[in-house]
Order: C-alpha cells, then sequence, then structure tokens
C-alpha cells in the first residue's frame, strides 16, 4: 500500500469516489466525469482582482487540489497539494461571437477528460460573453466535487471579490478540512457501530420485502422484450440502456408562480420538494405499468453538518429508492410515507451503495445491465440565491450546466432551481439511442399533471389522481 506520494500522505478512495471510478471504468469515454459550469454577472468585473480572488479561493478550498495516483497494481489512491500549480488563470473573451456559439466552444471543453495520474482535475476560465454578463466557466472531475462543492466554490470566488470590491462586504469565514472528512469517511468505512447499524438497514430493506420489478416511462414494453428475449415470463429487471454511452442534455423550464405553488405546498405539509418529486415520478410510473411497486434511484448528498458541507469533494451517495404504496391511499398519505422513508434513508446514507447493489444481486440474480430502476433523481436545493449572493445590490447572474456527451445511464434527472426568477428546471441527461426527447416530453408533461392535481386535491386517492390526468 502506498504511504505518500511527492512527500504527501496519500488515501484511499472513499465509497462515494468508488462509486463513480466504478462506472468510468465500463464507459469507453473517460469524459463521463467531467462537470462543466459557468457562473456570470450582469456588470463589468475587475479581471485582476477577480484572478486573485479564484487563486485565494483555490488556497482556501482543499477539494481543488486533489491529486490521484496509483500504485504497481492499479490501485488509486488520493492525495491533497499544498499549492496549485497554476501561475495564471485562463481568460476566453466571447464578445466576438454569439451566445450559442460560446456555449459551443464551453460544450466542447466539458468534453475532454483529464489526465488522472497527477494532474490538476479541474480548469478555470474567466469568461466575458457578448450579453454584458461576466465570469467564470469551471470544469471539474466528480471524483474530487459535486454540485453542492461546485457551488461553494462560486460562492468563495464571489464573496473573496466582493470583499476586495465593496465597502462592507465581510471576508468569508475559512472552509472546513476536505482531509478531516476524508478520515472520517475512511474511519467508518474501517468498521464502526454506525456501519453495523446502517447495514442492518439496508439489508434489511431488501431482505423484507419480495424483488422490485422494472417499470418504464411509456409502460411495460421493454420488461415484456426482455422476458421474451431470456426466455423467463418472470422476469421482473430489464435492461434500460443503449450499446452506446453518447448522451443528450434537455431541460425543461417549470414557470416562476408554478414553482412557488409546488414550495408553498411542501411548506404547508412539512415535505421536502424531492417527496412531492418522488410521488410525481412514482405515480407516473404506476399509472403506465399498473405496479404499486416502483423503484427509482435517489442521491444524498450527506451535508448534514456545517463542516461537510463546506468541505468540498463528493459526497453524493445514490440508492434505489423503492415504494409499495396502494392506489386506494390519497396523495398526502403517500407523500408522508416518502417522507418517512427518506428520512430514515438520510439516517444511514453513508453506507456504501456499491454493497447494496451487491447484496441485492445475490438475493435476486439477473444478468449484468439488467436493473430495477428506470431513472435517476437528483434534487439540487442549494442555490447562490439561498446563500445571500443576490443582497449584493441586487447584481444578476446566471448558471449554466454543459452536458459532457456520455452517461453509462438511461436517464439521470436533476431538478434545479435557476437563479434569475428561482423557476425549477428539470435537466434530463439521457442516452440518446436508450430515451427520446418526445419520451421525456410525455414524463415530464405526466409527472407535472399528477403533482399539481395532488397538491390541489391531496385527500384524492392516488387512484383517483391517475384517472384524473
Amino acid at each position: 500500500m502506498l504511504k505518500k506520494k511527492d512527500g504527501y500522505p496519500v488515501y484511499p478512495l472513499t465509497a462515494a469516489q468508488k462509486f463513480h471510478f466504478f462506472y468510468q471504468d465500463f464507459c469507453p469515454k473517460k469524459e463521463v466525469l467531467n462537470i462543466g459550469t459557468s457562473l456570470t454577472i450582469g456588470t463589468e468585473l475587475d479581471w485582476d482582482v477577480l484572478k486573485q480572488s479564484i487563486f485565494k479561493a483555490i488556497a482556501r478550498n482543499d477539494f481543488m487540489r486533489i491529486r490521484f495516483t496509483q500504485d504497481k497494481d492499479g490501485n488509486w489512491y488520493q492525495y491533497v497539494i499544498d499549492q496549485d500549480e497554476r501561475k495564471d488563470i485562463e481568460f476566453v473573451d466571447f464578445t466576438r461571437q454569439s451566445m450559442v456559439e460560446a456555449y459551443e466552444v464551453m460544450r466542447q471543453w466539458t468534453q475532454v477528460p483529464f489526465e488522472r495520474e497527477s494532474s490538476c482535475m479541474n480548469r478555470i476560465v474567466m469568461i466575458k460573453t457578448i450579453d454584458g454578463y461576466n465570469g467564470l466557466y469551471l470544469l471539474i472531475d466528480h471524483m474530487t466535487a459535486d454540485a453542492q462543492a461546485l457551488i461553494g466554490f462560486f460562492k468563495d470566488v464571489i464573496e473573496i471579490y466582493c470583499n476586495a470590491k465593496f465597502e462592507g462586504v465581510p471576508y468569508p469565514k475559512e472552509m472546513s478540512s476536505y482531509i478531516e472528512q476524508l478520515e472520517k469517511d475512511l474511519a467508518y468505512e474501517a468498521g464502526s457501530k454506525a456501519l453495523e447499524r446502517d447495514t442492518k438497514f439496508f439489508q434489511g430493506l431488501i431482505d423484507n420485502t419480495p424483488e422490485p420489478i422494472y417499470n418504464g416511462i411509456r409502460g411495460t414494453a421493454q420488461l415484456e422484450a426482455e422476458r421474451k428475449r431470456s426466455g423467463d415470463p418472470n422476469a421482473r429487471a430489464a435492461i434500460n440502456v443503449s450499446d452506446s454511452v453518447d448522451s443528450a442534455l434537455d431541460i425543461f423550464h417549470l414557470e416562476p408562480e408554478a414553482t412557488k405553488r409546488l414550495m408553498d405546498f411542501c411548506e404547508e405539509y412539512h415535505v421536502s420538494l424531492v417527496c412531492l418529486l418522488i410521488m410525481g415520478l412514482r405515480t407516473h410510473f404506476q399509472k403506465m405499468n399498473g405496479n404499486d411497486d416502483v423503484s427509482i434511484n435517489t442521491a444524498i448528498a450527506r451535508r448534514a453538518t456545517l463542516k461537510e458541507k463546506k468541505s468540498g469533494g463528493t459526497r453524493i451517495h445514490s440508492f434505489p429508492f423503492r415504494t409499495i404504496i396502494s392506489k386506494d391511499k390519497t396523495f398526502l398519505e403517500g407523500i408522508y410515507e416518502i417522507r418517512d422513508l427518506q428520512n430514515a434513508y438520510f439516517r444511514h446514507a453513508n453506507y456504501d451503495p456499491v454493497q447494496y447493489f451487491a447484496y441485492r444481486g445475490k438475493k435476486y440474480p439477473h444478468k449484468e445491465g439488467q436493473t430495477y430502476e428506470p431513472m435517476s433523481l437528483t434534487y439540487q436545493p442549494m442555490t447562490l440565491r439561498d446563500k445571500r449572493l443576490d443582497d449584493l445590490g441586487g447584481i444578476k447572474y446566471k448558471t449554466k450546466w454543459y452536458p459532457n456527451g456520455a452517461t453509462t445511464q438511461g436517464m439521470y434527472l436533476t431538478v434545479m432551481h435557476r437563479p434569475e426568477d428561482n423557476g425549477l428546471d428539470f435537466n434530463f441527461e439521457h442516452q440518446i439511442k436508450a430515451v427520446s426527447r418526445e419520451d421525456l416530453e410525455f414524463l415530464y408533461y405526466y409527472v407535472c399533471k399528477i403533482m399539481f392535481k395532488g397538491i390541489e386535491n391531496p385527500n384524492l386517492t392516488i387512484g383517483d389522481i391517475i384517472n384524473l390526468v
């Protein structure tokens, strides 16, 4: 086992990192782990001050200095260097290009994979665009950061910049140590009472329920095709990916007023928006497939403490979220069932998802590539708006995500708030050959109809809602 690299102590990968590594290993396109995003502000910027602010933020955020190395047996390790090697920050002026052309350039940047051995795992470019907005493009490897880490880094850069430029803006508080959280994760994984409790919970979920069943976006055709292909008329798992990992990103925008109605319902009934989203999705699959038993993958950010929130890195664990809710139950009863189960998931979310899938695979053996889950869902509640950045003189800003062009999943939905109006964006990344844009429009249309019918009539039964939409 490696102990040091270039004088720095090295550490094994965490469960969250191994989960990413696991699917990157099988993917011919190594850019599958790239996350490309930009944040631009509707004002002129002092580029020298911005550059210094970026350097200071890199120094304050350990996860921006993570490096990876491999031992002679092919095992990967990580370490954090003291000082970033960058001498300068790139600057690109897009003011002679249209917004569409600028987007295309940044999309291409997002599709260039990083070298993994001892390399910097992010790229930062200061950008100036024709619409009068200026700011940053950031490309980062998912093994070093998730969306919350990215947002935290952007926020840190802006607050450092604003402290330098404006009277009365305080310097941001210190970030937390990435290594400290890493050591906690590794201690947990090495065998702890918490790990025992979490193992018991997740294995119990598998042991105490019958085999799950696959539900398709438009009905049972995929499962029926699988039964025919395999010669097993009782097969309950199906293949929902294609032979190509080429992906597209399709985005559907929910208006601010409609979004507010969903948020108001959540506040009134003390549930999170993710519960409402899961209810909408699972009820759609219930409607289309006739099964009360619905399973989709959901992501949990694992950032309960302030230190976890501010330590960066990648902390997402993704598990199948399975609900068996009969059509006789009311919409509100269904939502509360989801809330209670989700709270239990949060309590045990440090468990390794790869172990979960391995255990389930032993209990219900099925061929590689088969799954019970038609999709994955992430809700990203943390926005820059929450972080009081809209207080800085009412400056307008935009965020944009750029597709990396590859995914190992059939369909991945990320729901997040738009900075300009706080409406919801439904970002569907999907394999082009596995799921069509028409499929996504169909799913989005019905999920919204179900959610709005449900919040208007929370005491209607699920069966009635299915019939009405």
